[in-house]
Parts: C-alpha cells; structure tokens; sequence
C-alpha cells in the first residue's frame, strides 16, 4: 500500500499531503445544503461577520455542525516503540478510521509532552512568588489543561500548585464539558480548574481588571479568528472596506466595496502600514501606468481580542502557537484563508470564501511580524495622542517567536516523540508551526 503522507494543522486529518511537510485540516462533515438568506439577511455584513457566521453560527455554522466530533486518544502514542515515519503514518491512518469524524490537535497527539513542554516554558519565565493565574483560550478537550496541571503538580513546588489557579475560555458548551472530564481524571486539579462558556472577545463577559500576573495561553485559536478583506482598484488608491451581500435574483453572494468606515479595520490597517516604507518615485510611476488591484486579509478578529485580553489583563504573558503557512491556498489576496471541505470521503479547496455556507473550515495564516506589532499596540506602547504626538502610556513587551522545533527542543523532551530510527514527528513535521511568546516589561524604549 502507498504510503500515506499526512499534513500537519490543528485538524490533522488522514489525506494525501500536497508537499511532505505542509498542512490541510479537513475533517468529514456531512454537507450543508441550505439558503444563503440563512447566514446574510437583506443588509449587508462585513467579511468578518460572514466568517463568523459561516464558521461559529448555532444552526448552520461549520463547528456548530462538528461540536461532538473533537478526537481524544485513549491513550498517549508511544512513539519510541514505532521504526520510524512509516509506522508512525500508518499508526495514524489506524487512528482516524477509528474516529472517523474526528480531528485531532497537536496537544493532543503528542501528549503530554507537548502541554508539559508549554507548562515547563511557564515556570521558567513566570514570577514565582505570587499565585500562578492561567488562562487558555479555546481549550478543546481539555488535554492541554490537564497536561500542564500535572506537569506543574509534579515538577513545580508544592505551594505552585496548591495555590495555582487555571481557567478555560471556551465558546463552545459541548466542548466545555469535554474539558471538564478530562481535567477531573486528576481529582486535586478540580479545585484548580474551571471552564467559563464564552466568547473571550467579547468585553462585557470580562469581570474587573485582573491586576496581578497572569499567563494566556492560545494553541491554534489564531487561524479561526473572523478576518476583514480590504480592496482597492489600483496600488496607489485608497483601501475600500469589503461586505458581503445576497444577490436578490439568485442564491449566490456578491461583495461590495465601500469607503473605510469600520474603526476595527481602521486600526487593523493603521498597524500594518505603520511602518511601511514610503512609495518611491519609480514605483508610483510605475503604479500608474500598470495598476493592479489589491486584496489584503486583515486579522481583526486577533487584533480585538488583543485589545480586550490587553484591557482586562495588563500583566499578561503570552504563548500562542499557530500556523506561519498553509499550501495550495486558492483564495486570492495577501494572508487568504484556506477554505476546505470534505465531502464523501474527498477532499477539495474552494476557490473563493463566499463558497463556504457551513460545509467547510476557513482558516488562516498567521503573520507573526504582524501578530507583535498588534501586541505592542494593545498594550499602549504604539497608541497615539488625539493630536497625533506618541502616548507614553503602556509598555513595549519582551517577544519572542521560534519554530515548533526550536520551541520544544529548548522547553520540551524531545526525546520521547522520537521514533527508534530517530524520525521525530513533532519536530520534523511542524516547519511551518510556530509559538509566540510575550511578557510585559517597564523598558519603554
């Protein structure tokens, strides 16, 4: 039998791989057949919304649809009793015809070595002396939870985790309860733990301002945030806010361009073209002879829950961990989502987003230069004065960005994901995965 080649995402799922090291996450889900009108009604809506509904929408939306289907694994792979890639390839095609619906998360096919190499990064750069606060964004099973709690209640001193507290964030009530399950496998981690069902965006489900150190932790929560598209007609107009509408003679949507209005996608871009160089001469001769219209995806779903985890969190540190690069993607413009589906067993990419109507994911590469640089804003450091002049208020945060492999081999035990012929799959399959950390400092240079 052929080998199968699997690409890495935080879907994982079996399919042919398109390059030996890149990723699709397409699990099966039945189609979702059903009028336009059901996620855009007569009024226009931002691509933003269209995404959130096509994704996160209660009746039609694509993990709405697949609440129930998030894999867990009996138990940890054992990976130094497989030969190598081939065995550890088929070890996986077994998996998934067993969970047929499932995907699975990178925590959760490399537990607990991927949640103790998180944990172990944590109380390397943490401040000890007060009460450990965690939180983790989109928490899925609860694997990463778990993970950390006993990796902390058997590494850390006993008062770390006697006075430790770990709170999940999670959208979704099913998965809630799954996270609840998981972590009480371990009866003294219940008095540490609890999941609050919510959308961590959303500023009014904060309580006060949480005034002493905390860690957020966000394992592939990036790439399924709600982004903006911005459009202009030539590389020297104007960018136009992009909505999408229902075409009245037909089933089909359509996109309209309007001036900038959204303060979000204001901001969003205010970042991005902070510190772009201005256009030479050449080029904007260039320009005109030869326009060439522009379509740029804005993150501005990370860009609010920065600023809400910002507002409600001042000393937070961060890890996130995402996607650098996804393959083969068929949606035009800079930073285009992904968007698949799997329908009777096949796999197919669409071509343009407005296709996705609940039957398929839509995520998205994250662009760790930009991801920084919207750290440095929310925290103060780079907001400006009403008359223009920067604000001294905030502080510039202590960042760092390395490859999965690079992050695991400084924090993690690389050593128990390697197979016996040395193939190790958490760090020669993830090149293009990577973690985001970030601590406050008082330096405001």
């Amino acid at each position: 039998m052929a080998l199968v080649r699997f690409i890495y995402s935080r879907k994982l799922s079996q399919s042919l791989c398109r390059t030996n090291v890149e990723l699709t996450r397409i699990g099966s889900i039945r189609a979702a057949f059903f009028s336009t009108q059901k996620l855009i009604g007569d009024e226009p809506v931002l691509v933003r919304d269209f995404i959130h509904r096509a994704l996160y929408d209660a009746k039609h939306g694509y993990f709405s649809q697949r609440s129930q289907s998030v894999g867990v694994l009996e138990r940890s792979i054992k990976f130094n009793q497989l030969e190598g890639r081939k065995a550890y390839m088929k070890l996986l095609e077994k998996v998934y015809k067993q969970s047929d619906i499932s995907w699975f998360t990178p925590v959760e096919l490399f537990k607990p070595w991927y949640a103790h190499g998180i944990a172990e990064a944590i109380l390397r750069t943490t401040n000890l002396s007060v009460p450990l606060k965690i939180y983790e964004i989109g928490g899925g099973s609860g694997t990463c939870a778990k993970g950390i709690l006993d990796y902390i209640m058997l590494n850390a001193p006993e008062r770390i985790y006697n006075n430790m507290s770990y709170t999940s964030i999670e959208i979704s009530p099913s998965l809630a309860k799954i996270q609840k399950e998981t972590v009480a496998q371990v009866g003294s981690h219940l008095s540490k733990f609890r999941v609050e069902c919510r959308d961590a965006s959303d500023l009014s489900g904060w309580r006060n301002v949480e005034q002493q150190p905390c860690w957020v932790i966000m394992l592939e929560v990036l790439d399924n945030l709600p982004h903006d598209l911005v459009y202009s007609q030539s590389q020297l107009s104007p960018w136009m806010e992009v909505l999408v509408e229902n075409k009245p003679e037909s089933e089909s949507l359509s996109e309209l361009y309007k001036p900038l209005e959204d303060p979000l996608i204001k901001r969003c871009i205010d970042i991005v073209e902070h510190e772009a160089p201005p256009v030479s001469k050449p080029k904007e001769i260039w320009s005109k002879l030869f326009p060439k219209p522009r379509r740029c995806w804005l993150p501005t779903g990370c860009l609010k829950l920065l600023e809400v985890l910002h507002e409600k969190l001042p000393k937070m540190s961060l890890i996130a961990s995402d996607f650098s690069f996804l393959p083969d993607v068929k949606v035009p413009g800079e930073r285009a989502p992904l968007v698949s589906t799997k329908k009777d067993g096949s796999s197919s990419d669409y071509s343009s987003y407005l296709d996705a109507k609940g039957d398929a994911d839509i995520f998205f590469p994250t662009d760790f230069w930009l991801l920084e640089r919207m750290d440095h804003y929310c925290s103060g450091w780079r907001k400006t004065e009403k008359d223009g002049t920067p604000s001294k208020k905030g502080r510039k945060r202590r960042t760092l960005t390395l490859d999965t492999s690079a992050f695991m081999d400084e924090f993690g035990l690389p050593s128990k994901t390697r197979t016996k012929d040395g193939y190790n799959p958490l760090l020669d399959d993830f090149k293009n995965t990577k973690f985001y950390l970030s601590v406050p400092t008082h330096n405001t240079k």
